[in-house]
């Protein structure tokens, strides 16, 4: 069933649903296409139904695929003002299905890949965008000691961390060397802003593709995908989030040059002058952060590619996903300022803040 041990799974979800359980009670498991990370399944077991997330099978690096944290952090969010879906059980024994697995609620809503928002009404696309704005800016209100999560990771030098973290993911990587990455790697440490003491929950893959939107209505209702989140730096979050502004249509759905402003679309100084009207740790967002988040993105191409390579992708798409790191990573020269030569262009190392009223 759908890559899933039918008879294991039934007796595992027997054991911790026994309200549930009966001779006559249907199982069903569907895939949920698109992620690249955790294989997820809609399972139905009777008239309950339940999202299941798990680690990929296979050799994975040392710190990813973190369904573990990934079920704590929807765990302490429950309650506040950031909608998540409710997280149920954690399954932390590899034996049961292969691998380590959490199950969640299963919530009704829109979930959307391609950042143009097709099919909808300029206004609608307006909305949602700034809903999401709303919604990072709730993420980061969200004092960590206050649900839990003090120790949820290291307050400090968060980018610091981040670049050696991905910096070695790259480096252990057996696919070819990309040379717009190497030039990051020097250019990145070099450029980083001093630490400014914002701490916030970092979701660490927020962008419009895990947003769950109402059914009917343009605002979101849950965030999805927690597996890269830590303590840390809240530009590191919304410089992920603008990414679709500086990747085009065909580099994993992008918005950069599309007639946004004819489709409803905030522009990008918009979006961030939206998050900030909101936000309460008021850092600014630099250059830096926005070549960060592309480069980091990069990274994570390269592994897709590598797993598709090893054979134990979580996506059939992981082959054809794998070449846009190049295409991330000079994306991240763009956002750095960096031209085909290696010089930096001048330019403000900020953003213009606007408030939206």
């Amino acid at each position: 069933m759908s890559g899933l041990d039918t008879a294991a799974l039934r007796d595992w979800l027997s054991r911790h649903f026994p309200e549930d359980n009966g001779p006559d009670v249907a199982l069903e498991a569907e895939p949920i296409s698109g992620g690249q990370s955790n294989p997820t399944y809609f399972v139905t077991w009777g008239s309950r139904r339940l999202v299941l997330r798990r680690k990929p099978a296979g050799a994975i690096l040392p710190g990813a695929h973190a369904i573990e944290r990934e079920f704590r952090v929807l765990r302490a969010l429950e309650g506040t003002d950031v909608p998540v879906p409710r997280a149920l059980v954690l399954e932390e024994d590899a034996e049961v299905l292969g691998t380590p697995f959490y199950v969640m609620e299963r919530l009704e809503g829109r979930v959307f890949s391609d950042c143009a928002l097709p099919g909808l009404r300029p206004e609608e696309r307006r909305a949602m965008y700034l809903s999401m704005a709303e919604t990072l800016a709730k993420l980061h209100a969200v004092r960590p000691e206050e649900v839990g999560l003090g120790d949820y990771g290291r307050p400090g030098g968060y980018f610091a961390r981040q670049l050696r973290r991905w910096s070695e993911q790259y480096a252990q990587s057996p696919s070819p060397r990309i040379p717009a990455l190497d030039r990051l790697i020097d250019w990145l440490p070099a450029n980083m802003p001093a630490d400014d003491g914002a701490v916030s929950i970092a979701h660490g893959d927020f962008r419009l593709g895990n947003m769950m939107f109402h059914p009917t209505e343009p605002r979101v209702i849950a965030v999805l995908d927690w597996e890269l989140s830590t303590l840390g730096h809240p530009m590191g979050d919304l410089g992920f989030c603008v990414m679709p502004w500086q990747t085009a249509p065909d580099e994993y759905g992008g918005i950069l040059g599309l007639d946004n402003a004819a489709l409803g679309i905030p522009s990008r100084e918009e979006f961030v002058a939206h998050y900030h009207a909101h936000d309460r740790l008021k850092a600014e967002l630099t250059r830096f952060h926005r070549a960060f988040a592309l480069f980091r993105f990069a990274v994570i191409f390269v592994g897709i590619a590598d797993r598709a390579g090893a054979g134990n992708a979580a996506s059939e798409e992981a082959a054809e996903l794998g070449p846009l790191a190049e295409r991330f990573a000079i994306r991240a020269m763009q956002a750095a300022g960096l031209d085909p030569s290696g010089e930096t262009e001048p330019s403000r190392e900020t953003e213009v803040r606007k408030v939206v009223t």
